[in-house]
């Protein structure tokens, strides 16, 4: 039998979690001056090695179509690329389906940080999966987190990105455009089609700081975390390693609907002006 982990409201096995010592996992000023400057930042702690194999090994399942609890996900592609040479696999579900990626949004190199950057309280909104096989993976286009999420609101958001495996500028980690979470919010111009559409939608200025975007290479198992304005992409993958990422995404207590209709597919629908709670928006760290 199916077991969906979204009823479960903390950690199933809080145990395989490190003691929440904030020495070990709070940002310093100066990392927070640097979120709050260019719009991202790499955490001070990172996932365990036992516990990332736990991890790596799920996802070899999740990678595979069909597989038990499939059901569960909100969205499953196995590649979203629109170049059949160029696979960019992204699923958003996860924590539904293998306890390892539920308890992962309770990690404290995760809700740490999080509670500093978001100023108080935090929930879960959504996970992501994220991978590009060796020598044919595809781009994740330059994009705004929040372009996607303006049906919640205010904008109090935040991407935590985790590397499952090594990424390096050869296997397309991620790129941030430094400054970019001052900027307005811009149209959604795709994730996975055309590395630069956005261009399209920028002005001379913007589009000249595209000359020197900053990449940030990650060992596995460490973190960084943006802006949901924060421009960011992820170039193709044509080394012989592939380059697999999870994301989680959360928000302030607080963060309401801005529609009646379900926020995700399968989700239990929240009332336009009511704050996310509930079963699919747990409270991680108060």
């Amino acid at each position: 039998m199916t077991i969906d982990f979204s009823v479960y409201d903390a950690p199933v096995d809080p145990d395989s979690l490190p003691i929440p010592d904030y020495e070990t996992f709070s940002l310093t000023l100066q990392q927070i001056s640097h979120f709050e400057q260019n719009g991202f930042v790499v955490g001070s702690g990172c996932l365990g090695s036992d516990y990332l194999m736990e991890l790596q090994k799920d996802l070899i399942v999740l990678l595979q179509p069909g597989h038990e609890g499939s059901d569960l996900w909100y969205e499953y592609h196995s590649n979203e690329s629109l170049d059949p040479n160029r696979v960019l696999f992204h699923a958003l579900g996860a924590w539904r389906i293998r306890q390892s990626f539920h308890d992962l949004l309770w990690h404290p190199a995760i809700t740490i940080p999080a509670r500093q950057l978001l100023g108080g309280s935090v929930r879960f909104w959504h996970d992501q999966l994220f991978c590009k096989p060796a020598r044919h993976g595809g781009v994740v286009a330059w994009h705004q987190d929040y372009s996607y999420w303006t049906r919640t609101a205010p904008m109090k958001h935040l991407t935590c990105w985790i590397a499952l495996e090594d990424a390096t500028i050869e296997n397309g980690c991620i790129h941030y455009i430094n400054g970019s979470n001052h900027w307005s919010l811009l149209p959604n111009t795709g994730l996975s089609g055309d590395m630069d559409s956005i261009c399209a939608v920028l002005n001379e200025q913007q589009i000249q700081s595209f000359t020197n975007p900053s990449p940030v290479e990650l060992k596995a198992g460490q973190i960084v975390f943006h802006h949901p304005l924060t421009v960011h992409g992820s170039f193709e993958n044509k080394t012989e390693s592939s380059r697999q990422a999870a994301v989680v995404n959360l928000i302030a207590d607080g963060v309401i609907s801005q529609t009646d209709e379900p926020l995700l597919k399968g989700v239990n629908s929240i009332k336009q002006g009511e704050p996310l709670s509930g079963q699919f928006f747990p409270l991680l760290i108060d």
